[in-house]
Formats: structure tokens, sequence, C-alpha cells
């Protein structure tokens, strides 16, 4: 099975503390980097987890506060600095655009490649992203400022060849590919051999949903209906639900929620409340109502 993993870079929320970096993460889906949110101090996150910078193709902004873009354009800075050629395709809502272009005049007006802004509308689930293994999707989300979530969709394989079986019948290699698109096999002497009986079954396509900023959205599972893997934001526990209410957060509790609602098979916590100097609180709130549920953790691989 080939490759799909979240690299947390950073997990905390808005107040910079010691124990957490703001919030960025690299979706890693056959190969492919993809980035979401560049909060301050993402490229030294990036350092530390050995990821690639030549890989990201693609950054995805879930809305404009500062914890989740201020890393944006230093980052770019040393893409350049690094003699990158390849373009760079930013996501992020119409009002980035200007910003980032001004940053770009001031800060890289030698840059050696491309950087090419995509708006979005946080207001719709659409595609912005697709190629021939992966589709990206927003997530409309509730918070003080327009914000969206990005839904990450493996697509299907082909199933797998059984070895055993094409040296059995002496199956050309030529023939293989129309095996896997479904077709069976006719020996010399006549007898159809199902396809079915010279393939296994591919994997079953995975998918991650990244639910940033956020208050608790009730219908919001069906957005994210069978997900693999869900990361919601839990700035607070239940002892701070008002203040949850107030600034459009959610409590790890109502994670847990969406989780469950959304038959997700794990639930992923993060961008915590620096009130908080053991998320454990959040994680035993979790999992009252949703069991297979993880604390994101900077510098932590996590395999779907």
């Amino acid at each position: 099975m080939e490759p799909f993993r979240v690299h947390i870079l950073g997990c905390g929320s808005a107040l910079p503390t010691l124990r957490h970096n703001a919030s960025a993460q690299v979706v890693e889906v056959r190969d492919k980097l993809f980035m979401v949110d560049c909060g301050e101090g993402t490229q030294m996150q990036l350092r530390r987890s050995r990821i690639r910078f030549t890989k990201i193709g693609h950054v995805f902004i879930s809305h404009l506060h500062g914890d989740h873009c201020f890393g944006l354009i230093g980052m770019i800075s040393t893409f350049g600095m690094l003699g990158r050629t390849a373009r760079l395709h930013v996501y992020a809502t119409a009002e980035l655009g200007p910003m980032l272009q001004s940053q770009l005049d001031m800060f890289c007006d030698r840059l050696g490649f491309e950087v090419v802004f995509h708006p979005i509308d946080t207001r719709q689930q659409q595609v912005i992203y697709e190629d021939r293994s992966v589709s990206v999707t927003t997530i409309p989300l509730q918070h003080r400022v327009p914000c969206c979530g990005f839904l990450f969709r493996e697509k299907p394989t082909l199933p797998h060849i059984r070895k055993e079986k094409i040296d059995f019948y002496h199956i050309p290699t030529s023939q293989i590919a129309n095996i896997k698109a479904g077709a069976g096999w006719q020996t010399p002497e006549g007898t159809l051999i199902p396809h079915e009986q010279l393939v296994l079954p591919a994997e079953e396509p995975r998918s991650y949903a990244y639910c940033s900023d956020t208050r608790y959205i009730s219908d919001l599972h069906l957005r994210i209906e069978g997900v693999t893997a869900l990361y919601h934001e839990s700035t607070y526990a239940d002892d701070n639900i008002q203040r949850a209410e107030k600034y459009f957060h959610s409590t790890a509790r109502q994670a847990a929620q969406v989780a469950h609602d959304a038959h997700a098979r794990q639930l992923i916590l993060g961008h915590y409340s620096s009130r908080y100097d053991d998320e454990q609180i959040l994680l035993e709130e979790a999992r009252t109502v949703f069991e297979n549920t993880v604390l994101a953790q900077e510098n932590t691989v996590i395999d779907l």
C-alpha cells in the first residue's frame, strides 16, 4: 500500500507557547506532499521533520488568522534561496491574494519560481485540486472569519494481479493491464478464467479531513461521512465551553461527537489552548464519546 500520512508540524492555538507550534501539517499521498496551513515557524518544523522542501507543491490555508498563515512568506523566501524552480500553488480566500503579492514584491522580487494563487470560496464544498491519485475538497466551517477545512480523498486503485495465476495460465505480460481493468482470460483450450480469479481486490481508498478553527457544527459529519481520519480542532475542554462558543471554537467532546456521527475510524485532536499545560484532559474527554482518539503532537507522523 502506498503512503498516506499526516505529518504534524504544529498543533497549538493563537497564543505562542514553548510547548506547541502554530498550526501546520503536511499531508503525504502517494509521494506527493501537500501543506495545510502555515503558521509562524513552519519552515523550522519542516527542517526538524526532515521533509523535503522541494516536494511541497501546494499549500492550503484554512483562514486568515495569523497562527495559520504567518509562516507562508518566510517559507516562500526560503524556497527561493534553495533554488526552487517549480511552481508553488497557494489556495486561500481571495483577500490573501493582494497581500501575498505585496509581500512577494517587497521580499521576494528575484524569486526563481512562480507562486500561483487560487482563491477559494469557504461557503461552498467543492473540489479545488485533483490529479490521478487524489482530490482535495473544501469543507465549509464556521469561525469568526471565513474559514474552511480540507478533505483529501485517495482515488481508487486497480486490483492486484495474482502472479501465481498469471504463471499457471501462461498469460502474456501484454494482457495484464486488460485484466487489471476487468477482463478475464481465455485459455488456448477455450476455457474462460473469470477476472475475479486472476486478481486480488484493491485496497479501500483512504481519506483525511482537516477541520480547522470552527464552532461545533451539528451536521458537519454529513460532509465527511466515513472518513479514515479526522483532524478536528479541540481548543477547549468542557470547563471552557462558554469561551469556545464566544470565540467560535470547539471542545474536545464536540470534536469527538463529529467523529462519532461521521463514522470516522480515527480522531486527531489539535489546536490546543495555551491555558492547558497537559492536554490529557482533552483526550480523556473526547474518548468518552469516541474511543479511537489521539492527540496531535509536533513532529509525529500518523499513517492512515
